[in-house]
């Protein structure tokens, strides 16, 4: 199996171990390729968008010729998780918490509104025990953090979190092959990884 990292910025060998880690607990073999280049897209089987600063992944991602092909492959059922950043650069609709709308470029591949920064700045960061439905209580990394404040279409919340401004939040989201979570899974668990590797293997 082949699964793709977007290499462009991010915490790209956290997910590499992580994702490495859960096919050796499911007994498969992963080939993990680094995605910098449109031609690194061929023949994946799965992809992750990771964290990191979403508008320079944004950025880069339009620079390289990336934002059209990433939008086919997700677009045609290509298994994808987006964390924290990531999951910021598959939304429909984004915003940030201080300045509105800023117009970055987005892959507006799933039915989430995501609110930037939504938990302030890095000394603002929080570990907390997250239950996701499907998986279990799993302990969550927020690093400046988004939230997933609205789903819509066949988009459905996984997770919730309390937020002290914006009530009751959404911290993780599926729609069919594709994942959001607002934390950093790679940092604390392979239960997410695995997940998506079974939905490549059509397990789920």
């Amino acid at each position: 199996m082949r699964v793709g990292i977007l290499a462009l910025q991010g915490d790209i060998e956290e997910h590499e171990y992580a994702i490495k880690k859960a096919a050796e607990e499911l007994g498969i073999n992963v080939d993990v390729i680094r995605v910098k280049r449109v031609e690194h897209l061929d023949g994946l089987n799965a992809l992750i968008m990771p964290g990191g600063e979403s508008t320079t992944i944004g950025s880069l991602a339009r620079r390289n010729d990336l934002i059209n092909r990433l939008r086919e492959a997700i677009i045609n059922g290509l298994p994808t998780l987006g964390t924290c950043a990531g999951a910021i650069f598959m939304a429909k609709e984004v915003r940030d918490s201080v300045v509105g709308e800023i117009g970055q470029p987005i892959l507006s591949v799933m039915d989430i509104a995501v609110v930037r920064n939504a938990f302030g700045r890095q000394r603002d960061s929080f570990e907390t025990d997250l239950n996701i439905e499907g998986f279990g209580t799993i302990r969550a990394v927020f690093i400046r953090a988004p939230v997933i404040v609205k789903t819509w279409g066949d988009a459905k919340p996984m997770a919730s979190i309390k937020h002290p401004r914006l009530g009751v939040t959404i911290a993780t989201a599926q729609e069919n092959h594709m994942i959001a979570t607002a934390f950093h899974p790679e940092l604390t668990t392979t239960k997410v990884h695995r997940y998506l590797l079974e939905l490549a293997l059509g397990r789920r």
